[in-house]
Formats: structure tokens, C-alpha cells, sequence
């Protein structure tokens, strides 16, 4: 098991730069989890797409309706005094600290490309360049 953060979820329907990056990775470790936050992150991602006009409204309501049931039974609802813990040694916000406190719950990493995250917490966070070049 291995928690992503919103933008690897994204890559993965989405596609784009990283997209094939994404797919090795799930290819590699198909237990994803996610703090529920990812829901909201997923769905400002699909929102921005929506504005330029890159995606269809019901692309993207297909594309959340199915990221969703994907992270299903792998999402999880955060104790504050950990996240803020966790903000109050780093410079990074408390919604990447919700990632990289699930990731400590659980006992494994974080994959992400927040190159902040990976700065602040490189004993937990990873690149996904690395897990799945």
C-alpha cells in the first residue's frame, strides 16, 4: 500500500506528462490511499480543465465518479492534531500534511511531485519519477 496525493490520481485519468509514470506505478502497487481531501483537490483539477475548455463536463463527471470508486475503502479521514503537527516543522500546507500524516499512520510512503513535500519530509515522501520512471 501506498498513498498518493491528488496530482498522481489526476495523472492517472487524466493522462498528460506523467500519466504513463502514474499507470507504472499502479502496475507496481495497485493499493492506493488518500486522505478524503483528495476528493476536493481531484475535483479543483477537474474543475481548471472544465474552465480552459480541455474537458467536457461529463468527462469530468465520469472521471470523478470513477477516480472515486477506484480510492474507495482506501480513503481516509485525518486527525487535525497530526496534521498541524506536522505544519508546524515544515513550511508545507495542511492539506499536503494530511498526505504525508497518512502515509506516517500507515506506515508507508508518499508518492507525489510536490517538490516541497519531498524537501520537507524525505523519509516519508518519494517522487513518483523514482517509484515508476
Amino acid at each position: 500500500m501506498i498513498v498518493v496525493d491528488s496530482n498522481i490520481v489526476a495523472y492517472l485519468y487524466m493522462g498528460g506528462g506523467y500519466g504513463s509514470a502514474a499507470e507504472a506505478l499502479l502496475d507496481k502497487d495497485g493499493e492506493w490511499a488518500a486522505p478524503i481531501l483528495w476528493r476536493s483537490e481531484f475535483r479543483n483539477v477537474l474543475a481548471g480543465c472544465l474552465r480552459r475548455g480541455d474537458l467536457a463536463l461529463e468527462k469530468a463527471r465520469a472521471m470523478q465518479s470513477e477516480a472515486e470508486e477506484f480510492m474507495r475503502g482506501a480513503e481516509y479521514d485525518m486527525d487535525s492534531g497530526s496534521v498541524l503537527d506536522l505544519v508546524d516543522r515544515s513550511d508545507c500546507s495542511a492539506y499536503d500534511c494530511e498526505y504525508v500524516a497518512l502515509a506516517m499512520q500507515l506506515g508507508t510512503k508518499l508518492v507525489t511531485m510536490d517538490s516541497q513535500v519531498l524537501r520537507a519530509f524525505p523519509a516519508v515522501a518519494v517522487s513518483l519519477k523514482e517509484e515508476a520512471p
